[in-house]
């Protein structure tokens, strides 16, 4: 007689717990593989300088790759700090990255408040590529070659001003070292992103910058800027004419810009692979290579795996050269 009473029982137990586990899966499923939403890549500094050029060029290549949008949102502050945070914090789903360049592996060293750690607070994701920094100076300015610039900074320590995208930055970094190294004295003027910096450099405000190649290549051409030599060791084929800083007597000076694309932590490997695929895809584009060329860049892909140990490589580097300096940023 207590059949049936048990039996649908048993069923009604059976269809409440399908329909609690299709609420489970349901939420899951209406989600989709990744992306099913739109991407923002966070460039840590204001409008026109390299992380944003290359993050302009980059993004309509990998939305085509990942079939969703990819998004620009600039966040500039604190040296890059204030963008890469905020990237830091974000929800480590894949869906926001930060295109971080070489200064991210040298604020640690710097002096200056750092509310992340590289390692541990971000995922990987793949290097985009390099810029060389090239020394610019305003047209009235009485050198003209990179040997006059060198010998006038020795003998007028302090009357030279130069500026940077802000503080802690690769290209206020260069000059530092390059003071450093130089036995001279230059008085550094932040702004906030590359944009700024240039306009008051062609403004006179500022005498010199080293600027990337990307931000400062177009006021070369344009006989609005002069181009004195190369932040690096090497002779850049985008300007084979211009000497190297190597070449002026400063041994060991090297600042190349380097470019990446980093998640937050946790983001999970199967999703860093496939941003990274999508990265390396556009880096492959057909026109890709030439509109690096065009802005200054040069293509330097690699897998997750590669960046980690190129940034460990990178910590290493410029803590020994900011420390062997002494060089402490005032934020």
């Amino acid at each position: 007689m207590n059949t049936l009473p048990r039996l649908l029982r048993a069923t009604l137990s059976a269809v409440t717990g399908l329909a609690a586990l299709t609420g489970l899966v349901a939420p899951a499923a209406a989600q989709g593989p990744f992306p099913s939403k739109p991407i923002t890549i966070v460039v840590p500094f204001a409008p026109g300088g390299g992380n944003d050029i290359l993050a302009r060029l980059i993004a309509p290549k990998m939305s085509q790759q990942l079939g969703q949008p990819v998004i620009i949102e600039n966040k500039p502050g604190a040296g890059g700090n204030l963008g890469a945070d905020y990237v830091a914090h974000a929800a480590p789903d894949g869906y926001t990255l930060v295109i971080a360049s070489s200064q991210i592996t040298m604020n640690p060293y710097l002096g200056m408040k750092v509310p992340f750690n590289i390692e541990r607070d971000f995922e990987p994701v793949g290097r985009l590529g390099s810029v060389p920094l090239m020394l610019v100076s305003n047209m009235e300015q009485p050198y003209k070659t990179l040997k006059e610039f060198v010998d006038y900074t020795r003998a007028n320590p302090g009357k030279i001003s130069y500026s940077s995208p802000g503080p802690g930055t690769p290209q206020h970094l260069a000059g530092e070292v390059f003071a450093k190294l130089n036995k001279t004295e230059l008085l550094h003027v932040p702004y906030r992103g590359t944009g700024p910096s240039i306009s008051d450099l062609m403004g006179n405000q500022v005498q010199v910058s080293f600027a990337t190649f990307a931000s400062a290549i177009q006021y070369v051409r344009a006989g609005k800027l002069r181009a004195l030599g190369i932040a690096g060791q090497h002779r850049t084929p985008l300007m084979p004419d211009l000497p190297t800083f190597a070449e002026a007597g400063l041994k060991g000076y090297d600042a190349e810009l380097w470019y990446s694309l980093l998640a937050p932590a946790k983001t999970p490997r199967a999703v860093v692979d496939k941003i990274n695929a999508a990265m390396l895809a556009a880096l492959k584009a057909p026109d890709m290579a030439d509109q690096f060329t065009k802005q200054g860049f040069e293509v330097k892909g690699s897998t997750p795996d590669e960046l980690k140990a190129y940034i460990s490589r990178e910590l290493q580097r410029w803590q020994r050269v900011i420390t062997e300096n002494n060089i402490k940023v005032a934020m």
